[in-house]
């Protein structure tokens, strides 16, 4: 195979815990009779709150095919790169085994929001049932030096008051605000999704919801905007650059002696899997070719997820997509052109016979 596929997982494979019917189908297509993937395969989830051995346990069992840890890229995993912060002292937010993933990823000082908590009792009384009996200090010196939000967070006011107080402190909670210290010590941000499609009929509040509050509490108090330092997950173009090192890894592995020319990113959601796959194409297209690089990377939309055919795109495209709300993060620019996907197919199923009739490939 000259191509590689880039599969989201929420709204595309599963919503929820329950699988795409079309998924099971499509995957039967991807492997031989061993189980061996016939093209190179990688699972690149927006989801950040568990280890990727543990996605990749979930979608074996989903799909009835083996997929192994390296094939699977969570919203988080391009923090592997960022060996700057690694031996500092960084508070995480989000859920799930926070700290698991953080040291897997590096890092070698993580405190959680809980723990930060209790060394500071006194900063968290919005819930009244939460608040202290008895007025404790504890003695907590360490300065915090960078703040990654890898998900949304189970109590929005405490992880909020938290975070406010961490970037208003230079990193020592407990202290009054400064507000002189601008920009504030490094922000690290995993997905950017406004919203995602679980079982409900309705899209789901995703982390993307959470940072517009942090950012607009930031704005509010300091009249300042608040400055990352990285976005992470799609639609960024790490995320694709580090996609696409997984893709020829597996080719690599596999002794395929094609050169991987087109990634096919097969997701359902415009603001970001179609924007980020367009944006990387551009990349790609814009960039001299060099021999390690793939020559397109192609957008396909399902209509199984958040994507819906009947609202979300107005009928002549040209004329009016600029009048639809603009659901991508605050930083990265609304283009149209962007968020206008090569290919609308009905299902997972469907994206993976449209690729292989684009290729030309008979498995």
């Amino acid at each position: 195979p000259s191509f590689g596929f880039l599969f989201d997982i929420d709204g595309v494979l599963v919503r929820g815990k329950t699988p795409i019917p079309a998924a099971k189908t499509a995957f039967q297509k991807l492997v031989n009779s061993q189980g061996q993937f016939l093209v190179p395969v990688v699972f690149v989830t927006n989801a950040g709150n568990c280890l990727p051995q543990k996605k990749a346990d979930q979608l074996s069992h989903l799909l009835g095919v083996p997929v192994s840890q390296d094939q699977v890229m969570m919203s988080h995993s391009p923090l592997r790169m960022f060996k700057r912060y690694h031996e500092k002292c960084v508070l995480v937010s989000g859920q799930g085994p926070l700290l698991d993933i953080a040291q897997d990823l590096g890092f070698c000082q993580p405190i959680t929001i809980e723990a930060l908590r209790e060394k500071h009792p006194l900063l968290d009384v919005v819930d009244h049932d939460r608040r202290p009996n008895v007025l404790v200090s504890v003695c907590f010196s360490l300065q915090i030096l960078s703040v990654v939000l890898f998900g949304e967070p189970v109590r929005w006011e405490t992880n909020l008051q938290l975070i406010i107080d961490v970037l208003l402190t230079s990193g020592y909670p407990g202290n009054p605000y400064q507000h002189q210290d601008y920009p504030q010590i490094p922000v690290l941000a995993c997905n950017t999704d406004l919203m995602w499609v679980a079982e409900a009929q309705s899209p789901r509040f995703g982390h993307g919801t959470f940072m517009v509050c942090l950012e607009n509490i930031y704005k509010k108090i300091t009249g300042k905007d608040l400055k990352y330092e990285a976005l992470m997950g799609k639609p960024s173009k790490v995320t694709y650059k580090y996609a696409e090192f997984l893709i020829r890894a597996q080719a690599a592995e596999r002794h395929w002696q094609r050169p991987i020319e087109t990634l096919y990113a097969v997701g359902d959601n415009l603001m970001t899997d179609v924007y980020g796959a367009n944006l990387y194409n551009r990349y790609l297209e814009e960039k001299s070719r060099k021999a390690a690089a793939a020559a397109h990377c192609r957008s396909v939309l399902v209509c199984t997820g958040v994507y819906n055919p009947h609202t979300e795109v107005p009928s002549d495209t040209r004329d009016s997509i600029t009048e639809t709300v603009f659901h991508g993060h605050r930083d990265f620019r609304f283009d149209p052109g962007l968020v206008e996907p090569d290919h609308i197919v009905p299902d997972v199923d469907a994206a993976v016979d449209l690729v292989f009739q684009l290729e030309n490939f008979a498995p």
